[in-house]
């Protein structure tokens, strides 16, 4: 399954390392899921984790942060961008994930902001999940 994880998936999984988010990023780790990324999501992901609130909850340094941020940019499939068709979305921010996943050829996006997303991931194909719904399709 090809996925495209938003942002607040992947601040989940640093937060909880024991939550739904986390088992995403261990299943593709073992390779049950493929992890699909561009440039700019993985620096999005890089800025959104150093955030000084993520660090605290986690409990974690800023170099364990940008290991945790390299390790999952090592785990993803570098995606081009040959299209933007932006705008799709209400947030420019999340414009990134859906160029992720529609020149990625993504099964789905994971996200807890399903509503943030509209009609426009549905207009390429593409599905939208909670972390907990992908897991119930049988990831582990």
């Amino acid at each position: 399954m090809r996925l495209v994880l938003d942002t607040d998936v992947i601040v989940a999984a640093l937060r909880s390392p024991t939550g739904a988010s986390a088992a995403l990023l261990e299943a593709a780790l073992e390779g049950s899921i493929t992890l699909l990324a561009n440039v700019a999501l993985i620096l999005e992901y890089e800025a959104v984790c150093m955030r000084r609130e993520h660090q605290v909850a986690a409990g974690l340094t800023e170099p364990d942060i940008l290991n945790f941020v390299d390790a999952i940019a090592a785990m993803a499939v570098p995606v081009e961008s040959h299209f933007n068709w932006r705008p799709q979305l209400k947030d420019p921010a999340d414009e990134m994930v859906l160029e992720a996943a529609v020149n990625g050829q993504a099964e789905g996006i994971v996200t807890f902001n399903r509503r943030d997303y509209g009609l426009a991931p549905k207009r390429f194909g593409v599905s939208l999940w909670l972390p907990s719904q992908v897991l119930r399709k049988g990831v582990k």
